[in-house]
């Protein structure tokens, strides 16, 4: 069995690059890992705990209910100071104005709140046709149960390689070779794209016209583009922090103030919060 030896690692606990050495043979590799969210995994475990030793039963965090009324209506308030990825005052507007009401909302959330997306004002109108202010709009009805979730609008980049499956009879190596494309955004391999998508448009019967018109959709989604794989591990954990939040919150905000205590900011900052949620923090006793 081959054995692999770390010989250089570069990073701090943000982002690791190790150099590893693989024994028996004469290649090196990198591998990269990104490491996102690990004070707030503590935060949650240490909360488990002080849920745990208060009450003798320790919540199942990784099986939490995702239609638990208390949290939604914690989001819906926006009162998410502490809750990981939607604390930022930009975001807890943005969740204030949508009211959200099923998971699938906080995973938009968070994939909807990116630089491009934000420029192309996807967000309000993700907002809008939520609340039926602004019609629900396909450009074919056959997009309907690909782009439901979301309203008419294309926010995640699988979303884009199922609309090339269905509408241009790509392959799912084609599809991702049409996000990759996207994602370099070089105007010869996105015009060899293009034709190709029209072509299979054709092809597929639903014509030309609507393959450019689709194509121009996709081309302009790829300035705001995010996977949706990715939102939804954000999203998830963000959703257990707030079901702390709402249904443990001096248990959550004790270990949210733990994990600060070197951060003054961040220390005010929770303390307020406590303050407003009616908890009472007592001083430090040397004691």
């Amino acid at each position: 069995m081959t054995d692999i030896v770390p010989i250089q690692q570069k990073g701090d606990g943000a982002e690791i690059v190790t150099q590893y050495e693989m024994h028996g043979v004469e290649e090196l590799g990198l591998l990269k890992m990104d490491f996102l969210g690990l004070r707030n995994l503590s935060i949650i475990d240490r909360a488990l705990d002080l849920i745990e030793s208060g009450t003798g039963s320790r919540p199942d965090i990784d099986h939490v209910d995702l239609t638990d009324e208390a949290t939604f209506e914690l989001l819906r308030r926006g009162d998410t100071i502490g809750v990981f990825q939607l604390e930022s005052s930009g975001l807890r507007n943005l969740i204030r104005a949508l009211e959200p009401d099923r998971f699938e909302e906080i995973i938009a959330v968070n994939a909807l709140y990116r630089p491009g997306a934000l420029g192309a004002n996807m967000h309000k109108m993700f907002v809008e046709r939520k609340h039926g202010r602004e019609a629900v709009e396909y450009a074919h009805p056959d997009l309907e149960d690909v782009l439901g979730e979301t309203y008419g609008i294309m926010v995640y980049q699988e979303q884009v390689m199922q609309v090339s499956q269905r509408i241009a009879g790509f392959s799912m190596a084609e599809a991702d070779g049409l996000r990759k494309a996207m994602g370099k955004k070089i105007p010869a391999l996105m015009a060899e794209q293009r034709e190709k998508f029209v072509a299979g448009a054709e092809d597929q019967g639903y014509g030309a016209a609507l393959g450019e018109e689709l194509f121009g959709l996709i081309e302009y989604f790829a300035g705001y583009g995010f996977n949706k794989s990715h939102s939804a591990c954000y999203a998830y954990v963000a959703y257990q922090t707030a079901w702390l939040k709402a249904n443990h919150p001096a248990e959550y905000m004790a270990a949210l103030l733990t994990s600060t205590k070197r951060d003054k900011d961040k220390t005010s900052l929770y303390l307020n919060e406590c303050r407003s949620l009616g908890i009472e923090v007592v001083a430090p006793d040397v004691n």
